[in-house]
């Protein structure tokens, strides 16, 4: 909320000079003027009594009590039975928040939420464009919190976060049944500070994950171009200077001879609606459909794309199920009016809209307020878009964190050993069997690996060799992307052409 002045009232100056004769010591005054004097003092002094009797009880009753409203008619009764018969003191600002959460609970709606003071403040900081956390997306799905994605370079995304990991407790607290916000207050922090997550993937066991805070990175767009002018762009999330860092970028690779572009919005949360607008607009045909907004009550109403600079160029869109909302609206927008490709996997599917309103006393109720329609009129909400050309993930992009902490030698069982050889076998190293044990065999290809990166040769999986285990494999999928290779490949056969 925008700060306010308060300014007061400034009393009027009322020193009137007045010319009065010398007087002496006392003031002479004649019986009758002091008996007149008395009089209408007293009369002054009743004629105010009585208005304050009068219009002041007036205006203390008009504050005190509001005007009826039979539909909370429940609510006051309830809440004038605990104030008066509940066996200690109730909070009152507690209970009263607590009742405004029920107002919104009983939506069943995952994106309307009321934030006090303290979680509207966090919420606000996240659209800033800098905060301390771990760097991941949440949602509150039917009373779990689940991870939405986790954004690009953060620590989140480091320790292996992934799109509909189930968050079952923060610091070993459950967080069964809070909002999203309210799990926001647990997750985040100061820099360097520590928390530890108890996370369910699948069916699997589930597993904790230390992870230390950072400065979350304000770029929102990544971007890199191969020897074949092929342009792949990475957009993390949709901020405020979103379209402009891609623009800028554009405009760069443009000048390296850029014949085509990938768009990759995989993992990526959404955010500013007119973001995905503005960068849909650069590639959109002016006067064609980028989105349909539908209001309450209303008919849709479509969102045209104006005359700026357009790059017609052979374009595919990188999706998978961390893909939500704004990164929704831009895939559906060059789909269906650009006839970009969409490869990857089905999108997450959250089709609606909301608005922030911002309360006096610094809490905030964010609630749905419409939906959107891809331009074609289809809502997404629940199901997601589709690619047109389904590529998976290899199974080593979605392996169980490796705890640094642990130690694991020869005659170790546990399911993370499982993981390490698996990493181990993909990185061209043969651990035997993969599975919980670890073997002889298991220490001989760590020991290799550990030789050949330069590590103290110990054949124990701990530390240093864990955290370089994990950041092996994460490159091997960068390098490797089969989405990337994919979209690379239906570029390759497109002539490129721009205006």
């Amino acid at each position: 909320m925008d700060d306010q002045n308060q300014n007061g009232l400034q009393p009027e100056n009322n020193e009137q000079q007045v010319k009065v004769k010398p007087a002496g010591k006392y003031l002479r005054m004649k019986p009758f003027a002091f008996i007149m004097l008395i009089f209408l003092t007293i009369l002054l002094t009743a004629a105010l009594t009585i208005f304050a009797l009068t219009f002041g009880e007036q205006k203390v009753v008009e504050v005190k009590v509001p005007v009826e409203r039979t539909e909370f008619k429940q609510l006051y009764e309830a809440y004038d039975a605990l104030k008066e018969k509940y066996y200690e003191d109730i909070d009152e600002d507690q209970v009263i928040h607590g009742a405004i959460n029920g107002l919104f609970d009983s939506l069943g709606d995952p994106y309307s939420d009321y934030m006090d003071k303290e979680e509207a403040t966090s919420f606000n900081d996240s659209l800033s464009s800098s905060f301390q956390g771990i760097g991941a997306e949440i949602s509150a799905r039917n009373g779990y919190i689940m991870i939405v994605s986790p954004i690009k370079n953060t620590p989140a995304e480091k320790a292996g976060l992934q799109p509909k990991d189930m968050v079952l407790s923060v610091d070993g607290k459950s967080v069964k049944g809070l909002s999203s916000t309210e799990a926001v207050l647990l997750i985040r922090g100061e820099k360097g500070t520590e928390v530890t997550l108890s996370i369910q993937r699948g069916e699997a066991e589930a597993f904790d994950v230390t992870i230390e805070r950072d400065d979350i990175p304000v770029e929102t767009v990544y971007g890199d171009i191969d020897e074949n002018g092929i342009a792949h762009f990475q957009i993390t999330s949709f901020s405020e200077n979103t379209a402009k860092e891609l623009e800028k970028l554009l405009e760069e690779f443009e000048k390296q001879g850029m014949t085509s572009i990938i768009l990759d919005v995989r993992q990526n949360p959404g955010g500013y609606l007119k973001a995905a607008i503005d960068i849909s607009n650069l590639f959109v045909e002016s006067g064609k459909p980028i989105v349909q907004i539908q209001e309450k009550g209303q008919e849709p109403s479509i969102v045209a794309a104006d005359n700026r600079t357009k790059y017609n160029l052979p374009i595919t869109v990188l999706i998978d199920e961390g893909s939500a909302s704004a990164s929704e609206i831009l895939a559906g927008a060059l789909k269906e009016s650009v006839g970009a490709k969409l490869i990857g996997l089905t999108s997450f599917g959250k089709g609606t809209m909301q608005e922030v309103v911002y309360m006096e006393d610094g809490a905030n109720l964010k609630f749905t307020t419409g939906k959107w329609l891809t331009p074609n009129g289809n809502w997404v909400n629940e199901k997601g878009i589709k690619p047109d050309v389904e590529v998976k993930y290899p199974d080593y992009a979605s392996l169980p964190y490796i705890d640094p902490s642990q130690t694991f030698e020869v005659g170790a069982t546990n399911p993370m050993i499982q993981t390490a050889e698996r990493i181990l076998e993909v990185l061209g190293y043969t651990p035997g069997t993969v599975d919980t044990t670890f073997t002889e065999e298991s220490a001989d290809a760590l020991k290799q690996y550990q030789q050949d990166n330069k590590f103290e040769v110990t054949g124990v999986l701990t530390g240093e060799t864990t955290f370089a285990l994990m950041d092996a494999i994460s490159e091997k999928l960068k390098t490797d992307d089969p989405q990337i290779l994919k979209a690379k490949e239906l570029l390759g056969t497109t002539e490129a052409t721009k205006e």
